[in-house]
């Protein structure tokens, strides 16, 4: 690859917009649900299995989980995307904590996070 061309690749990546949203991790074998607000809903799964598979998810009972079940027990959902162009950065963190609460209630599920 040209050095023009990397150049280019790495500004269309930083300027590249992320979707916010809300997702569910499903532990089939217990039938637990834990849902939670994501500022880059698509990369977060990666991001998610990692701390896993790594034994540092901040979840403790998660973690638990995934330590008895392994990946093939796990799936992930994504449950909403939130479209944030009108809104300003704090105004994406309330509509995240919104809908995380509606979520977390509609399904009976636990936080993912905290």
């Amino acid at each position: 690859m040209d050095r023009q061309t990397r150049r280019e690749r790495l500004r269309d990546y930083k300027e590249r917009k992320s979707v916010a949203g809300v997702y569910a991790v499903r532990c089939g074998p217990t039938g637990e649900v834990w849902t939670a607000g994501s500022r880059n809903i698509d990369a977060q799964q990666n991001s998610l299995w990692f701390s896993l598979r790594n034994g540092g998810h901040i979840n403790r009972v998660l973690q638990a989980a995934w330590t008895a079940h392994g990946v093939a027990g796990f799936s992930f959902e994504v449950l909403e995307r939130i479209d944030g162009e009108a809104l300003t950065p704090g105004g994406m963190i309330d509509a995240l904590k919104a809908r995380e609460r509606h979520w977390l209630a509609a399904l009976g599920a636990k936080k993912a996070l905290g």
